[in-house]
């Protein structure tokens, strides 16, 4: 459950927020992710009104209660925080008026202020918010940028997963996550991968053990997140499996409902598996360009069969 508390301690410096009231409130769970500006409620339209979202107070808002009489004010208040209301914000540097902080006090409802002018405040509550209830599971795997594509390394274990990585960071791409990836499906639709707070920037490499890639390879060498655009399944070649050879055939994985390309990479001694997986992301990255070369090449061979046919007929 995510908590007021939560998104104070990350907001707190980027908001400039500043806690006025309500500090034993702090544990509230938020369960809508959304903020709003009370507008029709506080002349007394409560019909569809939402009082589990995050309030926020702007200089019309106050304006508009300053001219009510106290006894007002605090009906009021009274009515639009309540109990299920998480956090109130007053933005602009406003002042509260007393009889909201008493109300937030009484009830412990968290009320804070902030310097930053109400539409950018609402932007950035709402594109917090999105993030912290976007829809997230964790997968094993390696998670890499590869031409600014997001790369899923996945396979059994001791497969190489974190030695095509580093040959990878090697050649100059960024490493997201090893072993453990959290995977959120974004409001836009697609997939964003990153590495937990412990294991940020750490890979273990069997017969070394672990070792920092920020702190070995620079900082520039890694990244906090990063989409997730394709997965390569790494697998101990099997010399009785029929591998694709034309590439016409487009697989892909479902990830939190999200059709992710998918690539089976045999391995197998005398591979190179780094270059190989270059080259996916290339080929892949033409393909969103409209460049299909397996396409092409099929299109090319039916055509030179078909003129031949019609030779033969002549």
């Amino acid at each position: 459950m995510y908590k007021v508390e939560q998104l104070y301690k990350k907001l707190k410096d980027p908001l400039t927020l500043k806690l006025v009231a309500g500090k034993n409130g702090l544990e509230r769970p938020i369960k809508v992710p959304e903020a709003e500006r009370p507008g029709l409620s506080l002349s007394g339209y409560m019909k569809g009104y939402q009082p589990k979202r995050l309030l926020v107070f702007g200089r019309v808002e106050m304006d508009f209660l300053r001219d009510l009489p106290a006894e007002e004010r605090t009906k009021r208040f009274h009515a639009l925080v309540t109990k299920e209301t998480p956090a109130v914000i007053v933005a602009q540097r406003l002042k509260p008026p007393r009889e909201l902080v008493s109300h937030c006090n009484t009830q412990t409802i968290p009320l804070f202020r902030t310097e930053m002018a109400l539409i950018p405040l609402i932007n950035k509550l709402s594109i917090q918010l999105s993030q912290e209830f976007a829809p997230t599971n964790t997968c094993h795997g390696t998670l890499v940028e590869v031409f600014g594509l997001g790369v899923l390394i996945q396979g059994n274990s001791s497969v190489g997963k974190s030695e095509t990585a580093l040959g990878l960071i090697e050649r100059g791409h960024r490493l997201i996550a090893d072993d453990i990836v959290k995977v959120s499906k974004r409001e836009d639709g697609y997939l964003e991968g990153a590495g937990t707070d412990i294991t940020k920037h750490i890979m273990e490499i069997r017969g070394i053990g672990i070792i920092n890639v920020a702190h070995l390879y620079g900082a520039v060498c890694v990244r906090e997140s990063n989409s997730i655009d394709i997965v390569v399944y790494l697998e101990a070649w099997d010399e009785e499996h029929s591998y694709e050879r034309i590439g016409l055939e487009e697989k892909s994985c479902d990830i939190l409902g999200c059709h992710v390309p998918f690539y089976v990479l045999p391995v197998k001694p005398g591979r190179d598996v780094v270059l190989l997986l270059e080259t996916i992301a290339l080929n892949h990255r033409l393909k969103q360009m409209g460049i299909h070369s397996a396409k092409e090449f099929s299109e090319q061979l039916h055509q030179k069969i078909s003129h031949k046919k019609r030779k033969i007929k002549i």
